[in-house]
Parts: structure tokens; C-alpha cells; sequence
């Protein structure tokens, strides 16, 4: 019987972070924003940390029930030197889509940016509710 032997994919002293940069699908320069996404009784909320991004370089999009969030950020200070030891800052672009959870109505959001947090509230759209019908039932003539 052939034994297999595991190797684990980060050897010690690896960079995990250099490691995960390597393998994540979006380009150089770009980040992902971490959302969070949650209703009240009448609206879907959804939040994110974009520190250092300026409100006029974020755009906000809702077709389809589904929520699009892109802008950019520059770093305006960089080294001469680019003999970084760590470099986590980050600058480029970014683009987040989400799901909401409910059907809502795009064109009522409002958006406030405070402290560096972006805050959208949408208002949920009213969905007809399904009437009931009763069914009525005729006597059959007896024969």
C-alpha cells in the first residue's frame, strides 16, 4: 500500500499574507471592502469600512436587487526607498457587488459616509400580497 504524505501548503516562516496576495483572483492594486449587510422592518442596510477613501471617488449602484460599490483610493505618500519590509496599505480600486435580501427600491437609498464608514440604507419594496379567493360551491341539480 502507497503511503501519502501531506505538505502543507505554508511552510514555516511563509508570509501568509504574501502567500493569500498570490492567490487571490483580483489584480495588483486592487482590494476588496468588507461589508455588512442586514435589514430593518422597513429597509436593507449595508455597511463598510473605507477609510481613506474619498465620498466623491465612491460610486453606488442597485439593479436587480443586487447592490454594486466601486471607487478607488490613492496613497498620496510613497518611499524613495522601496526596500518595504511590510507594505499593507492599501490603494487602488475596489468593487464589491452583494445580494440584498429582499426586494427594495434602488432609486430611494441614501448613502452617508461617517468616520470613514459608508452607511446605505434602501428602502424594501412593498410586494402585492397574494389575495385569497373562496371557492363557492353550486348545488348540483338532482336527478
Amino acid at each position: 500500500m502507497a503511503m501519502i504524505r501531506w505538505r502543507p501548503l505554508l511552510e514555516p516562516g511563509d508570509d501568509m499574507e504574501r502567500w493569500l496576495e498570490e492567490f487571490t483572483p483580483f489584480h495588483r492594486g486592487a482590494f476588496v471592502p468588507a461589508i455588512d449587510v442586514y435589514q430593518t422592518k422597513d429597509a436593507v442596510v449595508v455597511e463598510t469600512t473605507l477609510a481613506g477613501v474619498r465620498p466623491e471617488d465612491v460610486n453606488i449602484s442597485i439593479e436587480n436587487d443586487i447592490m454594486t460599490i466601486e471607487g478607488s483610493m490613492e496613497k498620496k505618500s510613497e518611499v524613495e526607498d522601496k526596500e518595504y519590509y511590510r507594505k499593507e496599505i492599501r490603494s487602488g480600486s475596489f468593487h464589491r457587488s452583494v445580494a440584498l435580501p429582499a426586494a427594495v427600491k434602488g432609486d430611494k437609498a441614501q448613502a452617508v459616509y461617517d468616520n470613514g464608514v459608508l452607511k446605505i440604507t434602501v428602502p424594501k419594496e412593498e410586494r402585492v400580497k397574494p389575495k385569497t379567493v373562496k371557492v363557492q360551491v353550486k348545488s348540483s341539480p338532482k336527478k
